[in-house]
């Protein structure tokens, strides 16, 4: 006899038994993360004792803060390590007595020089305690921008078979005029009046560098050069003038090279680098050594001591501003921006406030929007602006208001202008895959990439972004102290460094950021010995990023998914390219560190 059992006799309960088994299993899932979770927190993960020496990795992108990230496309940590932990680890560890010295292995360093300039500051202040800091250079290529940084430690060392780089500054240029001539496309260029320096839209309707675009960008290398080789000088004790002999005669190709040039101490393998450090800690080898990370020691101490700050009545405010500007993304946004500054400026501790720029500006609106919150919060307590390797265009339009402006020497800033470009490309469509096009409307057409502008529309252009540098002088002129005439013959989109810049009227002080934070503090009548920073955006503990980095340290993830990086870099372009809406006040050129 067949039984037959109903469809929901079956379903149902295995719905049930189903839901019931994931329910447990999630449960259980959470109660072992939140074991594991407790457990990390309840440790001392930084292994410290009275021979320690703190292993600093310069690997990869040294952004203004840290950040820490899981990326479920690649299935790995993006980390980020800031300047600023690195500067107050530095500092901190130059007061810990359970270190005796740092480590610097440098391979596939990115930032600017600016930022290798404070790096390398950071690292005189931590040698002069009487510790020892020596540096590593170990990647395939040694560049410029590595070398230079390395060259403030007591010791540089080299990789014996790595390639290095010492032939000073410059850049190529790719113009797409006659692509696009080809192409029958037209690039209609609205620029602000007489901004003949904003070089960002030459490459679409010239061929070669302007004489404009020549003067400042040789000058802009000129000036950075000599900060970098007076740096070297110094610290290897070599004259400037057989620096730029060196580097004119390209006679530094492996790390032999040099040694023989006393750029560097000597080529040693990283076993007798540690062999060295074993001595100077007084380990009898390096099974013994202790090597502590660098960068979990500084976030640790770092947020640490922030957690205390915050409970302590802070009397110095930080707000680090990084990237592009926009309304909202994922860079630098005046929505944050705002927030932040409106948040330093309500807090009844906080006695001062350093702005900290890092950022080619974008945004006109944006960077209106947080020139407006700057104004306000100056009004109150004064606003000091710390610039890193670059403050343009809009990151300077968001300093101007601020009581002083510190910069390094380095530092990329000014281009005070504004441009526009439309493309048209109906000729193209039309002349090359047979594309036409017909528009209807109730009133005036509006715009479209393949409708060619008319004169009328052109200077209804012309004048909006004549307009916005008109606005852009008057607020350098109202912050500065100067007229529009004078900040006129010093704008027009030129591109200055920080030491011509305070030449000209645009940066007061030269400095970075720990320097801003001791003026700022002294303006505001605090004692040296009672500064208490808080930095913005505060940091938060994230003890799940804190497990994944430390399965990442385990080798436990490994990626096979990884896209290739030109792919992920154009990716990266395309989006901040999808951001851009309105007129932009952004530097002339792409700011690529490496």
């Amino acid at each position: 006899m067949k039984v037959r059992v109903g469809f929901g006799r079956v379903f149902w309960p295995s719905l049930v038994a189903a839901i019931v088994a994931s329910l447990i299993g999630l449960v259980m899932f959470f109660l072992f993360l939140s074991g594991l979770i407790g457990d990390i927190g309840s440790k001392d993960t930084l292994g410290l004792n009275d021979n320690s020496i703190l292993h600093l990795k310069l690997n990869g992108e040294v952004s203004e803060r840290s950040s820490s990230k899981f990326d479920p496309t690649t299935f790995q940590m993006q980390n980020k390590f800031g300047l600023a932990d690195i500067l107050n680890g530095l500092e901190i560890a130059s007061k810990d007595d359970q270190v005796k010295g740092v480590f610097i292995e440098i391979d596939g360093l990115s930032c600017g020089y600016s930022n290798a300039r404070e790096i390398r500051k950071a690292i005189d202040a931590f040698e002069k305690t009487g510790k020892f800091a020596i540096a590593y250079n170990s990647g395939e290529v040694v560049t410029q921008k590595e070398y230079y940084l390395s060259s403030a430690a007591n010791k540089v060392y080299g990789f014996p078979t790595s390639a290095m780089e010492l032939t000073g500054l410059g850049t190529e240029f790719t113009f797409f005029k006659n692509t696009l001539q080809k192409l029958e496309v037209e690039m209609q260029v609205i620029r602000g009046k007489n901004n003949d320096f904003k070089s960002a839209v030459e490459p679409f309707f010239l061929d070669k560098v302007s004489d404009s675009s020549r003067l400042q960008y040789t000058e802009l290398f000129n000036g950075t050069w000599s900060e970098v080789a007076g740096d070297i000088a110094i610290s290897r004790k070599i004259k400037i003038d057989k620096i730029n002999e060196i580097a004119q005669g390209l006679l530094i190709h492996r790390m032999g090279d040099a040694v023989k040039y006393n750029l560097i101490d000597a080529t040693k393998y990283r076993d007798e680098v540690l062999e060295e450090m074993a001595k100077l800690a007084n380990t009898k080898s390096i099974d013994e050594l202790n090597l502590v990370s660098f960068e979990k020691y500084a976030k640790k101490k770092v947020f640490q001591e922030q957690i205390l700050t915050k409970a302590d009545e802070p009397n110095v405010a930080v707000i680090l501003a990084e990237g592009g500007i926009s309304v909202d993304g994922n860079e630098m946004t005046s929505k944050d921006i705002c927030s932040l500054l409106r948040e330093a400026r309500m807090n009844k501790s906080i006695k001062t406030v350093v702005l900290r720029i890092n950022s080619p500006g974008g945004s006109a609106l944006a960077s209106d929007e947080i020139w407006r919150e700057v104004k306000l919060t100056n009004q109150k307590k004064k606003v000091i602006v710390s610039m890193g390797d670059v403050a343009a265009s809009g990151g300077y339009y968001i300093a101007a208001p601020a009581s002083t402006i510190f910069a390094e020497p380095s530092t990329i800033t000014g281009s005070i202008g504004v441009f526009g470009v439309i493309p048209y490309t109906g000729a193209m469509f039309e002349n090359k895959l047979g594309l036409t096009f017909d528009r209807i409307y109730t009133h005036r057409p509006g715009f479209s990439a393949n409708r060619k502008l008319t004169a009328e529309e052109f200077g209804i252009i012309q004048e909006e972004v004549d307009a916005i540098y008109d606005d852009f002088l008057s607020r350098v002129a109202e912050g500065r102290g100067m007229t529009k005439e004078k900040v006129n013959a010093i704008a027009r989109g030129r591109v200055w460094t920080g030491k011509d810049a305070k030449r000209i009227g645009l940066v007061d002080q030269l400095g970075g950021l720990q320097d801003a934070i001791a003026f700022a503090a002294k303006g505001a009548g605090i004692n040296s010995e009672n500064i208490k920073t808080l930095y913005y955006p505060l940091k938060k503990e994230d003890k799940l990023s804190m497990i994944l980095e430390s399965l990442e340290d385990d080798k436990a993830i490994e990626s096979k998914t990884q896209l290739p990086e030109a792919l992920i870099k154009s990716y990266q372009l395309l989006q901040k390219l999808e951001q851009y809406q309105g007129m932009q006040m952004r530097l002339p050129f792409d700011f690529i560190v490496k």
